[in-house]
């Protein structure tokens, strides 16, 4: 396995290189996300090379880390794993013949560890922030990254501290409990849980925020590497994703970038869906509108507890990736998210969490009105497993 091609972390906005020496926070100079360069396509690092041939990583052990050339540099004891990563892939015949449309492919993230796309997040934002001299951790969350964190803090040996909001189903604080992390419910939404958050910095905690920190980003990411990979190193045509935060749409985007400058494929890249409910979506009004930001919504709610982020930290971002892809944005109602859970459920065997039934949904919804041609090739994230939200 070859070295990481990290080169920099750049903010996201100014463009102006940061610090990646301690523990990264956002840009000091305009406070936009931090991303992490690589070195790919151009001069690397001192000691590390450029050409990954994509053939090398069949012989690789199946995790998110078997992309270690565009992850931050770790080495192998320094990460906190619990076997997050390379999950499945499926392509479910009875989904595309009650839609008619072929092919359709879940990738299925609700067998991650904690039981969601929150651990690709986590362990390499832990892994990080651990390596860097962090010594106590704290997220806001509506429910799965709390979850997320105190599981991967346990094994990283941190205290943790979980701010939720106080109308979370309680499955995920029980969980994040039983990890032993610290656990504050607040009033309103994960905004306030946010500000909670950067209240208790102070005393030392460092905040994982969604996009607070640049790591987080690089563990989602890891979708996108594996869904081209699922697809012998072709590009689907969509990708469908349910967008709260947005770190996995963002991820994938900045995955396939990174995957072209190492010359591992080509052509054109998908088309980038972001699925919101209709009870709280400030990016399906940016995009509509034409803004390059987002405006919380007066009265944010949904069950899809992970949709229900009024104001996106990246929302610049996530717009930005929906733009480039020539791509779109959709919100579902409560109707049509309970309705995807059941397809899911009765035709796939899947248990998936609202937020996963809301692609399923949004995808539903274009397909029927034309908006994705017959023969496409579609992927549908499932962010998550349902038992928790019963």
């Amino acid at each position: 396995m070859m070295a990481s091609l990290f080169s920099h972390l750049e903010c996201s906005a100014c463009v102006r290189r940061a610090d990646a020496g301690g523990l990264a926070t956002i840009c000091p100079a305009c406070g936009a996300p931090l991303v992490a360069r690589y070195a790919a396509g151009g001069p690397p690092p001192a000691g590390t090379a450029t050409a990954v041939p994509p053939r090398d990583l069949g012989s690789r052990p199946h995790s998110l880390w078997r992309f270690p050339e565009l992850l931050p540099p770790l080495a192998p004891a320094d990460r906190v794993t619990l076997g997050e990563g390379a999950t499945p892939m499926l392509r479910i015949a009875a989904l595309e013949a009650a839609v008619s449309h072929a092919p359709i492919y879940i990738k299925e993230e609700g067998l991650n560890p904690t039981l969601s796309f929150k651990a690709r997040g986590m362990a390499v934002a832990v892994s990080m922030a651990r390596a860097r001299g962090a010594t106590r951790l704290a997220v806001p969350s509506a429910g799965n990254a709390g979850g997320a964190l105190a599981a991967y803090a346990a094994r990283a040996e941190l205290p943790a501290l979980v701010v939720l909001p106080e109308d979370t189903p309680g499955a995920f604080a029980a969980e994040a409990r039983r990890h032993g992390a610290l656990v504050e419910l607040v009033p309103g939404t994960i905004g306030d849980a946010a500000r909670r958050i950067a209240e208790r910095a102070a005393e030392g905690w460092f905040d994982l925020s969604t996009f607070k920190e640049p790591y987080r980003l690089e563990g989602k990411k890891t979708l996108g590497f594996e869904i081209v990979e699922d697809l012998g190193f072709r590009y689907p045509d969509w990708i469908i994703y349910p967008t709260g935060g947005g770190t996995g749409l963002v991820g994938m985007w900045k995955a396939f970038a990174e995957m072209e400058a190492l010359g591992w494929l080509a052509g054109r890249r998908p088309r980038m869906i972001a699925v919101q409910a209709d009870g709280c979506a400030p990016i399906v009004a940016a995009f509509a509108s034409g803004a390059e930001r987002a405006t919380p919504p007066a009265n944010p709610h949904t069950a899809a507890y992970g949709l229900r982020v009024p104001k996106p930290f990246a929302d610049r971002l996530i717009l930005a990736a929906l733009r480039e892809s020539d791509g779109d944005a959709i919100a579902v109602s409560e109707a049509a998210i309970a309705s995807g859970a059941g397809d899911l459920a009765r035709l796939a065997g899947m248990d998936a969490g609202p937020e996963g039934a809301a692609a399923w949904a949004g995808a539903r919804a274009l397909i029927a009105n034309g908006r994705i041609r017959r023969d496409d090739v579609v992927v549908v994230v499932n962010t998550g497993a349902g038992i928790k939200y019963r």
